[in-house]
């Protein structure tokens, strides 16, 4: 008999908030709860590759504020978050900086850069 795993969770990809229960039955997902499809794929992504988008602060440098705001281009994946979050920590950044300017680049080789979050002058 194939073990089945059971995961629910709240969907966060409308304002909808679809509670959803995943079901894992070999190599199939079967979801249930969803009002549309981008629920299905949500809840499939969180059982296979949970990923998310980092938002925090770098040391700042030659300017009055401290810290700079940034954020992640694009989602990283869930486990290397707090691996992620040791090499924000140990950056620091000179003024001036513009937004979207590149801090951290290809951070622990995903392909995501971290950058700035606003313009410091």
């Amino acid at each position: 008999m194939p073990k089945i795993n059971t995961k629910e969770l709240i969907c966060i990809v409308c304002p909808v908030g679809c509670k959803l229960t995943i079901q894992k039955q070999g190599d199939e997902y079967i979801v249930k709860g969803n009002v549309c499809e981008r629920g299905k794929e949500y809840a499939i992504k969180e059982m296979t590759a949970p990923t998310r988008m980092l938002t925090s602060t770098v040391r700042l440098v030659s300017s009055h504020h401290v810290r700079l705001p940034v954020h992640s281009s694009a989602p990283i994946p869930k486990g290397l978050i707090f691996d992620a979050m040791k090499v924000i920590n140990a950056t620091c950044v000179k003024a001036p900086v513009t937004i979207e300017q590149v801090v951290i680049k290809n951070i622990l080789n995903t392909g995501v850069n971290i950058c700035s979050s606003r313009t410091v002058e």
